[in-house]
């Protein structure tokens, strides 16, 4: 729940990372079982954590895409009945303008236009954010994503899924310059990302160093083990030149694109916005203008990040009907 798009009145996630954890990763069907699961009771302590009824909502806010088409299914099908029973406005929202939205809602003071980095399991996209919220995509991954390159790694690794917390935390214990990856040469757009050859070279990297009983010791290991102790320094020293090699990738192209658009603020949201890594490095890397992340509860996906993003809409009457759809592949 959000009031006017400026301050959370309640937040409530329902994980399910140990429903797709024994998966290695989310399975579509079973994410949208559990969303429909759980939708009705979240709402309902979310509205009553904040104090409020049916009657005191100005509108309901929905994804509508990009994303899981199942989830997506629930999601649209419970807003629209809340559309219908108690004749609140609809608004669909895309998932990525959520993420941007997530900053502002926690930083009045960004400034527009902005150079926009959205990083998560899904997606890793650079957006220019002009005045009034318009949106003008820069670059976006070719393949994988940021975050699914962390999974995936640490999957090769026998780490448990989502790997992306693990390798932050066991990245400062090794030396981010020990193994040397090259970079991705893109062609036609050089803004592009590109994260395949590295997760590649990983898995070369695995072959040649034969780490076969550490990695099965790990994946023995319950989800909560010590991976500090489980994890041999030259591993160490591979998820620490990897996650280098990621933020820099990531971080490389802001200086360049602030300046191109005369950017007065970057923001850095999605689920990878939680890596302190990446958090430390863009505190370093001497940007021309204020870098804003969200805090970590609004940087993984949530509800109060579609709620803030629909203000806008609804301040300029963007509003939708019952023939709202949800939309897998949504471009913003």
């Amino acid at each position: 729940m959000v009031d006017s798009g400026r301050s959370v009145l309640s937040s409530i996630v329902a994980s399910q990372i140990d429903t797709h954890r024994k998966y290695g990763g989310v399975v579509p069907e079973l994410a949208s079982r559990e969303h429909l699961r759980s939708i009705v009771p979240v709402v309902d302590e979310a509205m009553l954590m904040a104090g409020v009824g049916w009657n005191d909502l100005a509108a309901v806010a929905v994804t509508q895409g990009p994303g899981l088409i199942g989830s997506l299914l629930v999601g649209i099908t419970y807003a629209k009945a809340i559309h219908f029973a108690h004749g609140v406005p609809l608004i669909g929202v895309n998932h990525l303008e959520g993420h941007i939205h997530a900053v502002v809602l926690e930083h009045p003071g960004t400034e527009l236009p902005a150079i926009a980095l959205i990083v998560s399991g899904g997606h890793t996209h650079l957006y220019h954010v002009r005045e009034n919220f318009e949106y003008e995509l820069i670059a976006k991954t070719r393949d994988d994503a940021a975050g699914e390159a962390y999974d995936k790694v640490g999957k090769l690794l026998g780490y448990p899924y989502p790997a992306g917390p693990i390798l932050d935390k066991l990245a400062p214990h090794g030396d981010p310059r020990a193994v040397k990856f090259t970079r991705a040469h893109m062609k036609g757009n050089p803004l592009d990302f590109s994260f395949s050859g590295l997760k590649t070279a990983v898995l070369r990297w695995t072959e040649a160093n034969d780490i076969g009983e550490e990695t099965a010791a790990r994946r023995a290991a319950g989800a909560d083990a010590d991976w500090l102790a489980l994890t041999p320094k030259r591993t160490l020293d591979l998820i620490a030149s990897f996650q280098h090699t990621v933020i820099r990738e990531l971080l490389s192209r802001l200086h360049v694109l602030t300046e191109a658009h005369d950017a007065k603020s970057i923001i850095i949201t999605g689920g990878v916005a939680c890596n302190a890594g990446l958090r430390a490095a863009a505190g370093t890397a001497r940007l021309p203008v204020p870098v804003f992340f969200p805090t970590p509860g609004l940087s993984t996906d949530n509800a109060a990040m579609i709620a803030a993003a629909a203000f806008p809409k609804l301040k300029r009457g963007d509003v939708a009907d019952l023939s709202l759809r949800a939309k897998a592949a949504l471009a913003l």
